[in-house]
């Protein structure tokens, strides 16, 4: 059924398309919000992905890998809009009212700042990795990257996050 649908989308139908990118968009969207952290630019990422998407339907060489390479999608325009972001607002940060406990408040802040001491590339594959459930090999591929540099840039994202966590506990 799916690849009926791609190859439906490729030939220009546009209900197919709909179809197909439903399939994903849950998906999507939790991947942009990972990103971007809020729910207005998350659905900005979502936007931007189907239009890319629809528009480049043509470079989908095949069908199996439709959600990876919509993944990879949301990744650079999730990436996009934080380039931007930080343009505009390099010092200033958002903080947003919310209904959690000021004990879990801290506890996400600390995880936040220990994530802003990841390059992109570790961001991404711990995102895929144990956000998203994706095997290493699953990862590699929507990343692009071979396994072997996968495992090393997770190990060493590793590394680092554990690192930060135990100084955060000693602080």
């Amino acid at each position: 059924m799916l690849e009926i649908l791609v190859t439906r989308a490729k030939n220009g139908d546009v209900e197919a398309f709909a179809q197909l990118f439903t399939q994903f968009e849950v998906e999507l969207y939790k991947m942009a919000y990972v990103y971007v952290g809020n729910e207005e630019d998350a659905l900005d990422v979502v936007q931007e992905v189907a239009y890319k998407s629809y528009k480049y339907i043509q470079s989908l060489q095949n069908a199996t890998y439709i959600k990876t390479w919509l993944m990879r999608i949301t990744i650079n325009c999730a990436t996009d809009v934080l380039k931007k972001r930080e343009l505009i607002l390099p010092y200033e940060e958002d903080f947003e009212e919310s209904d959690e406990p000021h004990a879990e408040l801290s506890d996400k802040w600390a995880l936040e700042d220990v994530m802003t001491k990841l390059t992109k590339e570790e961001k991404d594959v711990i995102l895929l990795k144990f956000y998203h459930d994706y095997t290493l090999q699953q990862t590699a591929t929507i990343l692009q990257l071979k396994l072997g540099t996968t495992k090393t840039i997770l190990y060493r994202a590793l590394k680092k996050l554990r690192q930060a966590l135990e100084q955060e506990v000693q602080e």
